[in-house]
């Protein structure tokens, strides 16, 4: 059974990015806290000059059900107009498929998946 999901935003002024780190898989009602969350987080910076890391090495494979909700998710990171976008994520072939197959789709050419 999947991990409930649980998020975290901070904003690093020194090291100019956002740092998400987010797990487990969401539902719903947690996916529009969080949008809530993120918003109000990016108001407070000029995203341009910041780099948007997400830490997602808890992030479950993507269910094809949440696929378009993380594309609406990653289109709300690229309209924010981040310099860069980062996921991190374990070493997961078919994780890092599904996100770079998100990145193509939603034409956000600036972000990339690291695996550790």
């Amino acid at each position: 059974m999947a991990k409930e999901g649980s998020y975290s935003i901070k904003v690093n002024r020194v090291a100019k990015t956002i740092d998400l780190v987010v797990a487990g898989t969401f539902t719903p009602q947690q996916v529009q806290e969080f949008v809530g969350d993120y918003t109000a987080k990016v108001k407070s910076v000029n995203p341009k000059e910041y780099t948007l890391i997400a830490d997602s090495t808890d992030m479950d494979v993507l269910t094809q059900d949440m696929v378009p909700a993380m594309e609406n998710t990653i289109r709300m990171y690229q309209q924010s107009g981040f310099d860069k976008l980062v996921v991190t994520i374990k070493k997961n072939p078919i994780l890092k498929m599904q996100l770079n197959r998100i990145f193509k789709n939603t034409n956000f050419t600036n972000a990339e998946v690291k695996e550790i």
